[in-house]
Order: C-alpha cells, then sequence, then structure tokens
C-alpha cells in the first residue's frame, strides 16, 4: 500500500471588522508610542550624565590651567633669582681678580 501525503488542514480566518482593525492599529500605535516615550526618556538621561562629564572636564582643564599658570610664576620667579645669583657671583669673582 502506497503512502499518501498527509492532509493539511486551512485555516480559514474570522471575518474582521473593520473598528477590529482599526483596534488593533491603535494598539500597535500606542505601544509603540511608549516604547519611543522609554527611548527619548534614555536619551535624555544619556544627555545628562555626558552633560555632567563635559561640565568635570571643564573643570579639570580649569584646575590645569590654573596649574601651568602657577607653574610659570614660579619658573619666573625661579628665572629672576637665578639671574641675581649670577650677578652676584660676576661681581664676587670681578671683586677676587682685583
Amino acid at each position: 500500500m502506497p503512502q499518501s501525503a498527509p492532509a493539511t488542514a486551512a485555516i480559514l480566518p474570522f471575518p474582521e471588522k473593520p473598528e477590529d482593525r482599526l483596534r488593533r492599529a491603535l494598539h500597535g500605535l500606542e505601544a509603540a508610542l511608549a516604547e519611543q516615550a522609554e527611548a527619548v526618556a534614555g536619551l535624555r538621561r544619556e544627555l545628562g550624565a555626558l552633560a555632567e562629564a563635559v561640565d568635570g572636564l571643564g573643570g579639570s582643564f580649569d584646575s590645569y590651567a590654573e596649574g601651568l599658570q602657577e607653574t610659570k610664576e614660579a619658573l619666573a620667579g625661579a628665572g629672576d633669582q637665578a639671574r641675581q645669583l649670577e650677578a652676584t657671583a660676576d661681581a664676587m669673582l670681578a671683586a677676587a681678580a682685583r
């Protein structure tokens, strides 16, 4: 006896009313809007975190600039003192040579 292919049942859709389709579409739209609102809230949180990081970075740059200014002033003072010591040493050598 030859085997025959199994019979498949055809699924018949229920008749759909236009209101049902509209209701499903609106439900899908509401779900999409909720997802979008969640995504926008997440984006705002991340932008807030980024703004805080940028503010912190700006503060770090300000501190670095202040440190560089203090170093510049200290080096200028050290240079002035070195020139004074050099002048004193030159005067002492000149006095010793007489």
